[in-house]
């Protein structure tokens, strides 16, 4: 029996758009590592959008300095959550887009979810007002604890990490002020 199927390619909503090289030429090599992970982990976890989970996993994963912000059993309990998100409890997250506080009707980034996007464009912010420019991941982390409803705040939450006290020890202590808490 001859195979039918198109010959098309399948594409996913994580392929490269016109803002990838807006939002990831900006990024210093370790980041850089830390969005190719994400959307690995996307594309893997079969959603169809990089969202904010995907960062903080990869951020916690491949960034020596955003990992340093938490103590170890802080970054053992993220992970252990983010791994079980990984391999099945996160499907509610596949059956929407990460979109906390996004103005209806305005055009996102394709392969991005609305949140992640913005988190990417005010980490980049942040790296210029300290006048560099290139985003690091402690630049993202920042971010990433203060986005108010995004699922990287939720997974924080559910594993009983405080972020507005994550969001002050990076205040404090500046981008890269490394050696844990």
């Amino acid at each position: 029996m001859e195979d039918v199927r198109p010959r098309i390619p399948r594409q996913s909503a994580v392929d490269h758009g016109p803002d990838h090289v807006e939002i990831e030429g900006r990024l210093t090599e370790e980041l850089a590592s830390v969005v190719a992970g994400a959307r690995r982990r996307a594309l893997r976890d079969g959603d169809r959008q990089i969202d904010t989970a995907h960062l903080l996993h990869t951020l916690l994963e491949y960034d020596p300095g955003a990992r340093a912000v938490f103590d170890g059993s802080q970054v053992a309990r993220l992970l252990g959550y983010l791994v079980q998100r990984s391999i099945g409890y996160g499907l509610r997250w596949q059956i929407g887009v990460e979109d906390a506080g996004v103005v209806p009707g305005v055009p996102g980034t394709p392969g991005w979810s609305p949140v992640a996007a913005r988190a990417m464009n005010q980490a980049y912010d942040r790296a210029v007002r300290r006048g560099e420019g290139r985003t690091r991941g402690v630049d993202l982390l920042a971010v990433l604890v203060s986005a108010a409803g995004s699922r990287a705040v939720e997974v924080l939450g559910k594993v009983g990490i405080d972020v507005g006290a994550v969001a002050g020890w990076i205040t404090e202590c500046g981008v890269g002020g490394g050696g844990g808490r």
